[in-house]
């Protein structure tokens, strides 16, 4: 896969350290020798072990909880490859942490997303890969080439092994309008009707289900989202489904943030079945029985070897979401 592995390689922080292990066994490598820790006083400290002078070195971090800690990390490693002489440094973030702060809903509100993609060219990155941007327009606020993967490939084959012919009876359903697009792409993958969830959020973090547009009585649904947070959207989305007659709930993301009481509500919930990608570390803790997990260190082993080879990366993107 990779024509010259002498002059590239693979690092990793904290946040997800399986699947950066992962992404390099791929690839036919090792991680690279690097230490990142923490002195007493909670400062970030990071220290590269082996040369990497005039290497092409990726970099792989999620940016999620806790969200400060592994930014500063990312950004330290970038630093500390940039002054040794690193001829090309890659961040490689499956979650892109702060992407929902993309524009001023009210007066006064900063925005955290473009701050962030500031802070990363300044520590010294080349370029950015990731997965299902919140808001696909993020790209714009880099000076750097950045490559914005879809998980959709991975979240449709795998109910097209599991369920085969029956996804005749299925609806893919977007739990709100934001999300319509995503999942019309889904739908159209999988060769199933869509039904779109109409509703109100009156404060952050809380939804309240207004229509359904689209019929799922009598069908099984399929809820599809870019990330499950405090899980109030998709699980009051998923009892009101099942108020109206849908005989099955399932729902996917790809990103799982899974913060606050979100355990809880998916529980709790009509899901029968959450499909996750790992872009985020779950812990055994947040291993839920409902919750199946499926792996995206192939599609980013093959991004990073089209980046270091020179090669065409077009052919990774399925169904690019345009927001």
């Amino acid at each position: 896969m990779i024509n010259n592995s002498s002059d590239i390689k693979i690092f990793a922080c904290n946040s997800n350290r399986t699947l950066a292990s992962s992404i390099a066994a791929k690839l036919g490598l090792s991680l690279g020798d690097a230490e990142v820790e923490k002195f007493s006083d909670g400062e970030c400290s990071v220290r590269i072990n082996e040369t990497v002078r005039g290497a092409d070195v990726f970099i792989i971090q999620s940016t999620s909880d806790p969200v400060n800690d592994n930014l500063m990390e990312l950004l330290i490693m970038i630093d500390a490859m940039k002054r040794a002489s690193a001829s090309r440094i890659t961040a490689v973030m499956p979650y892109y942490g702060y992407a929902r702060q993309d524009r001023k809903a009210r007066a006064r509100d900063p925005i955290s997303a473009k701050l962030v993609a500031n802070l990363l060219t300044s520590a010294g990155a080349n370029r950015v890969l990731t997965m299902d941007l919140h808001c696909a327009q993020i790209q714009g606020f880099f000076d750097i080439p950045v490559d914005n993967l879809m998980g959709s490939s991975i979240l449709t084959n795998f109910y097209i092994e599991k369920y085969g012919e029956d996804l005749e009876n299925f609806v893919a359903v977007s739990p709100d309008l934001g999300s319509v697009t995503r999942t019309r792409a889904f739908a159209e993958k999988l060769n199933i009707p869509l039904a779109i969830i109409d509703k109100r959020r009156p404060r952050a973090n809380v939804s309240e289900i207004m229509n359904i547009i689209g019929e799922v009585s009598g069908k099984k649904v399929i809820l599809i989202d870019d990330m499950i947070d405090t899980a109030g959207t998709i699980t009051n989305a998923a009892n009101a489904l099942k108020e109206r007659g849908a005989v099955e709930v399932d729902a996917c993301c790809s990103h799982a943030v899974l913060s606050g009481p979100a355990l809880e509500r998916i529980e709790k919930s009509a899901i029968t079945e959450l499909l996750v990608l790992d872009t985020i570390h779950l812990p055994e803790s947040k291993k839920l029985d409902k919750i199946t997990i499926r792996s995206v260190d192939e599609i980013f082993a093959k991004a990073i070897s089209c980046i270091h080879n020179g090669s065409s990366i077009s052919s990774l993107f399925d169904n690019p979401v345009r927001m």
